[in-house]
């Protein structure tokens, strides 16, 4: 769970981290366990045949690759007195991907929301209501921030956009160009950024996404989009100058990489404080 991000909320007073990565987040259930009254573990959960049971038909639902034979002779034998089984052998013998069991000075077991939920449970029903009320909480501040975020980049999108194909009409574009051949030059324009930036081509990126929504622009992340608007704005200067464009494109190129290792190296210091 390397390069994962963590954030932490209070639920009842505990410090409930949660790690957000490719696989989405997962809270942290060594931490919720602080909260519960008496000497518990999560294995003493895990035992319960009706969390075996729950967990069989979450996996069933979102983890195509779930060892049903090794469910079954598990779920067999939950809720015998002899019976106990950890979380890294849950994951093991069933490839379960709903519960993770992580080692280091941050580690401990994590689940996904569901399970957490469902965990929360076990601890008291008023600390899972408080859970979900501050998961909730804390996904909605997410939310508005990156539309925020998103929102002020795509505006200045726009703006820039319109600077650059009104350098491009001035300085690129004959008088006598039909509709049709002009489209041409301004996508030609824009492809150039896009090879500065993205090393490649809106049509190559298509065809290596076939099944994405939108386009190269749209699935770039935060730090490309400040930097395509940045590239917009010079690659207008420069056409002015009267610069070609095959130096233009080389000019761009090592624009784009400084700003990306400037902008990636603010944002790894900002998640270190």
């Amino acid at each position: 769970m390397s390069k994962n991000k963590t954030t932490t909320i209070a639920v009842q007073g505990t410090a409930v981290s949660i790690i957000t990565g490719k696989d989405g987040d997962y809270i942290s259930l060594t931490d919720m366990l602080r909260a519960k009254d008496g000497d518990f573990f999560i294995s003493d959960w895990l035992r319960n045949r009706n969390t075996v049971e729950f967990l069989g038909i979450w996996e069933s639902v979102f983890n195509p690759a779930f060892n049903y034979g090794e469910f079954a002779t598990i779920k067999s034998q939950a809720g015998l007195n002899s019976y106990k089984i950890s979380v890294k052998e849950w994951v093991e013998k069933t490839n379960a991907i709903g519960l993770k069991a992580t080692a280091g000075r941050y580690g401990g077991t994590f689940a996904h929301p569901d399970i957490a939920f469902e965990f929360g449970m076990w601890i008291s029903p008023e600390f899972k209501i408080y859970l979900i009320k501050e998961f909730r909480r804390l996904k909605e501040d997410e939310n508005d921030r990156l539309k925020l975020d998103w929102n002020l980049q795509r505006t200045l999108a726009k703006i820039n956009y319109r600077i650059h194909t009104d350098a491009i009409k001035e300085a690129l574009l004959p008088p006598t160009l039909t509709k049709a051949q002009a489209s041409l030059v301004y996508a030609n324009e824009a492809d150039l950024l896009n090879v500065a930036l993205f090393g490649q081509t809106a049509k190559q990126w298509r065809d290596a996404h076939p099944d994405a929504e939108g386009n190269i622009r749209d699935h770039a992340p935060l730090e490309q989009l400040v930097v395509i608007t940045n590239l917009e704005s010079l690659n207008s200067v420069l056409i002015r100058q009267g610069i070609s464009q095959s130096e233009r494109l080389l000019t761009l190129n090592e624009i784009a990489i400084s700003q990306m290792r400037t902008l990636l190296a603010a944002n790894n210091l900002k998640h270190l404080k």
